[in-house]
């Protein structure tokens, strides 16, 4: 049976406020949830940015959901820094929290003041953090010299199960790759021929464990407030790769954004005013076999879908699946 989860947009909305709606979307029936992790909004329309890991802890401790969290190790986040995390909440919430890994944005790495680095060296530098996490969370002591450098290192505070590491791709290419280390698949919404192929390329490459989705949603009772909501909102993340990895800030996006036509949004969110056709969308998704849908209303204001979706959605998918 397919779990529904509730995405947490930290660049959206204020971590208390937040807090209170993961809070109010368990209690609506929604079955988990997961946590964006970022240091820039994507816009400064969107204006937020708390620390997830900070909000990770209320949030598990609020709630009885279980927990992931897309994160990005190697630059603006030391790995063992975030095996001590993911080892921390394991050993809190057992079996309750994972942790998808990616190359990440120059949108939030940049903060450090280092070069981004090109797409393949990210990718060498993804698969090194992985290495390291792992032999921590595992008991061993890590010394690494390459491009992380870590010099022994143990993690004294760890779960008895540690926690999956999940792969994070919105290519082909990268989600074949994810089949060497990972312990699941994490995407997100895209046409299902594109979806289909990038699970059939990681379950061939020897892919095991979970899939996971996150659905960019927006829904309002009328379809020009749905419309409204996620043109403000979200016309600034419509770029393809490598122009959402390369841009630096939150100004950047909004200026190349500023001219952006609804008929692109509509192609990155579900946007309708009816529920019917949400059901539809999600029933696609629920057809290519992914294991848990995060669903993301992209407007700021959250308690009207969730209320809505918990009511009047997640019941007629629960008896499609």
């Amino acid at each position: 049976m397919t779990v529904f989860g509730f995405h947490a947009s930290h660049e959206q909305i204020h971590p208390s406020r937040l807090l209170e709606a993961v809070v109010h979307a368990e209690r609506a029936g929604f079955d988990a949830a997961m946590s964006s992790d970022h240091f820039s909004p994507w816009s400064t329309r969107q204006g937020q940015s708390g620390f997830a890991w900070s909000w990770l802890g209320a949030a598990l401790q609020a709630t009885g959901l279980p927990f992931g969290v897309v994160n990005a190790p190697g630059q603006r986040y030391h790995p063992a820094i975030i095996a001590q995390a993911i080892g921390t909440l394991g050993a809190m919430y057992p079996g309750r929290f994972w942790a998808a890994l990616g190359t990440g944005e120059a949108s939030n790495e940049h903060i450090t003041g280092d070069g981004w680095p090109r797409k393949d060296v990210r990718t060498a530098r993804l698969r090194e953090c992985v290495e390291v996490i792992r032999a921590l969370l595992a008991g061993e002591e890590v010394s690494h010299d390459g491009l992380v450098r870590v010099d022994r290192a143990r993690l004294w505070t760890r779960p008895e199960e540690p926690p999956a590491l999940i792969g994070a791709a919105v290519s082909v290419a990268t989600a074949r790759w994810c089949a060497e280390w990972a312990d699941g698949l994490i995407t997100v919404n895209a046409p299902t021929a594109h979806l289909r192929e990038m699970i059939d390329a990681y379950r061939d490459a020897g892919g095991r464990g979970p899939l996971h989705l996150q659905v960019h949603v927006s829904w309002a009772p009328e379809q020009a407030e749905a419309e409204a909501i996620a043109y403000e909102q979200w016309r600034s993340n419509v770029f393809a790769p490598p122009v959402c990895w390369d841009l630096d800030t939150a100004e950047h996006f909004d200026a190349v954004s500023e001219r952006v036509p609804m008929e692109q949004v509509a192609e990155v969110v579900n946007v309708s005013a009816d529920l019917g056709r949400h059901v539809g969308w999600l029933e696609e998704y629920l057809s290519l076999g992914f294991d848990q849908i995060a669903l993301h209303h992209v407007g700021q204001e959250q308690r009207a879908f969730i209320d809505t979706f918990g009511a009047e959605v997640l019941p007629k998918l629960r008896a499609a699946g």
